[in-house]
């Protein structure tokens, strides 16, 4: 049987009233671009942008072990998170301390989450909790939202100024990571709120309703705020060096390198909490050292037009050094970057590099994320 990919709940809205060009990702048809991939892009970074992240799997946990639950998958200690606070994002492994998803739990009460995961493994991490609740007898419910509930991020550094400009200045004072729910955004109803987002702006995640949802597009867009796609929710997260599942990791201990490679960061791994699902093979990791280590990568200006892509070469002195995983050009550094695995006896900050591209070798640096400088990190 041909797979047939998800369509969005406001694919329709897109193409027809907003005129995106569409396409496939993480199993799902998508908006790509609307204008240009440097319009809204640097929208994001200068003013504010709206994506449709809709293809984002959304799940309820209900139950009175969903704590213990989740501290045996992820990676992160969540036990100590407050109500209507996000605590992450966290890993999930598995038992060879590589990486499943990376996913953001969000704390409703003691007994009721929700979860945020990655589009193409919202099928497979489903089956995978409900075979864990399963298997060690927790008392937890899955309840999948993603078709109920539409989700949008607003993202840029105006985003204050929008939402006091729509009549909801009350969001504004939503720390980082915190969130609410039922609640009214512009006179539509509105199941979730967020301070929240994977551009490394400032701005905020909204779930809402499919009738709703097209509504708080309608007054976003009358304020000014440029509608962005996929493609360029790609290029703002390699700017900043936040990971992607199958280029930057994934569960084959023959293709990717363990968690700790990734320098995930932000509390991802807490060192003091055990039991989780991979830590024992993630210690051993810890006590042995790693040979590969995640680094970004920026091209020489002479090259800032070559595009290092997914699986280049990255040699020193004729020396295979490690790969590219992610490459794109930056419109708003106005060269092209990637993020790379290097063998950590090179991974050597400012150091050059040459990646060969089409057989070709061109000259680059290694940097430290995030690449744009100046930006908050989720911590």
């Amino acid at each position: 049987m041909d797979f047939k990919p998800y369509k969005t709940l406001l694919l329709s809205f897109h193409e027809e009233v907003l005129g995106a060009t569409l396409g496939e990702f993480g199993g799902w048809i998508v908006p790509m671009v609307y204008t240009s991939v440097f319009e809204e892009h640097n929208a994001v970074r200068t003013s504010v942008g709206v994506f449709d992240v809709s293809h984002m799997g959304r799940l309820r946990l209900k139950g009175p072990d969903v704590i213990p639950f989740l501290q045996r998958v992820f990676t992160r200690n969540i036990a100590k998170t407050k109500d209507y606070w996000m605590s992450g994002p966290t890993l999930v492994l598995n038992e060879y301390a590589r990486v499943k998803d990376d996913e953001m739990p969000y704390r409703i009460s003691e007994d009721e989450w929700l979860v945020v995961v990655n589009a193409p493994y919202r099928e497979k991490m489903i089956n995978y909790f409900k075979d864990i609740i399963r298997r060690e007898k927790f008392n937890v419910t899955v309840e999948d939202l993603t078709f109920k509930y539409a989700m949008i991020a607003v993202q840029g550094p105006k985003v204050e100024e929008v939402f006091s400009s729509i009549g909801a200045d009350w969001v504004n004072n939503l720390h980082t990571l915190e969130f609410r729910v039922n609640c009214e955004i512009a006179g539509q109803k509105v199941y979730l709120i967020s301070r929240s987002g994977w551009t490394g702006e400032d701005g905020f995640e909204i779930w809402a309703e499919p009738k709703y949802m097209i509504e708080i597009y309608r007054i976003l867009l009358r304020v000014g705020v440029k509608p962005v796609g996929i493609i360029s929710r790609d290029t703002l997260r390699i700017e900043m060096g936040y990971v992607l599942g199958e280029h930057e990791y994934g569960e084959d201990p023959t293709k990717y390198p363990p968690a700790l490679s990734l320098r995930y960061g932000f509390g991802a791994i807490d060192w003091s909490k055990h039991g989780f699902i991979g830590e024992e093979a993630l210690r051993a990791y810890r006590r042995e050292g790693v040979k590969w280590i995640r680094v970004g990568i920026k091209m020489r200006k002479k090259h800032a037009r070559v595009i290092p892509r997914k699986n280049c070469k990255i040699y020193v002195e004729d020396q295979l050094v490690g790969w590219i995983t992610s490459g794109t050009y930056s419109p708003y550094l106005k060269t092209s970057i990637a993020q790379a695995y290097i063998d950590t006896r090179y991974a050597i900050l400012g150091e050059p590099v040459e990646i060969e591209i089409r057989g070709k070798r061109y000259e680059g640096k290694i940097v430290d994320f995030p690449l744009v400088p100046g930006r908050p990190v989720i911590k």
